[in-house]
């Protein structure tokens, strides 16, 4: 099925959608971060927080960061579903003509954006990837070892059986899209975990989207909400639905 680009009537020019679980500890961190980039650029946008049934107060939290100037949304869903699931909930309430997705915990500065979003304007690609497999890209603190292990076997996986082309770090959380390419790639989404990843790409390739990566300075966040064993297990099984039934 191809896709079409379409844009609306809306004067915003940026949605920046951080999805947060039990994240109260950083996400007014994250928000100040966004809110200082932003400051003197010409750049209209909002900040749309999807709280995946946090218990604690992240929801709260981040409503205190609404005001003059900065325009904050908070998206509160009923139970913790996953990372997949708050995403695509907050694309697809998204506002902007470009959409960012980033991750809570600042791993990627929010100055990267301007190379994805240099990407989106100059026409020639419909969503841009930050990576840290870029050529460029700086690691500044690495995950721990058998994380490293882990994400290589990943990659052999991807590479051998998932159909996943052209894009060499589908798990970086810095993607860029325009509205209406998020809207049809999450429209289709039906992963809630952490695989939601690679479901997009696919989803974005069986559409025709013109995908990018571009580097990005990135430093680990060891504040994770990944559970090593069952979190890899639930991975497992969301990529074999990918792969067989999606």
């Amino acid at each position: 099925m191809a896709y079409t680009e379409t844009w609306s009537a809306s004067p915003l020019h940026l949605s920046v959608v951080i999805p947060a679980y039990n994240e109260e500890a950083k996400i007014g961190r994250d928000l100040e971060r966004l809110f200082t980039y932003l400051e003197g650029r010409p750049i209209a946008a909002e900040a749309l927080v999807v709280d995946d049934g946090s218990r604690d107060r992240t929801a709260e939290v981040a409503r205190g960061f609404a005001g003059p100037g900065r325009r904050v949304r908070v998206l509160s869903l009923i139970g913790n579903r996953g990372k997949g699931r708050a995403v695509r909930a907050g694309v697809l309430a998204a506002r902007g003509h470009y959409i960012l997705v980033a991750d809570a915990g600042g791993c990627v500065p929010f100055a990267n954006l301007e190379r994805g979003l240099g990407l989106l304007e100059a026409g020639c690609y419909d969503a841009a990837f930050g990576s840290r497999a870029a050529a460029g890209a700086v690691i500044r603190l690495r995950q721990p070892l058998y994380r490293r292990v882990g994400r290589r076997i990943f990659r052999v996986i991807l590479r051998l059986g998932m159909g996943v082309r052209g894009i060499a770090d589908t798990q970086c959380g810095f993607k860029l899209f325009k509205r209406g390419a998020a809207r049809a790639v999450f429209g289709r989404g039906r992963i809630e975990g952490f695989m939601f990843d690679v479901e997009t790409v696919r989803n974005a390739r069986t559409l025709g989207l013109r995908l990018a990566e571009f580097p990005v300075d990135w430093t680990n966040d060891p504040d994770s909400r990944f559970h090593l064993v069952r979190g890899s297990l639930r991975n497992l099984a969301d990529l074999v639905r990918i792969r067989f039934e999606i």
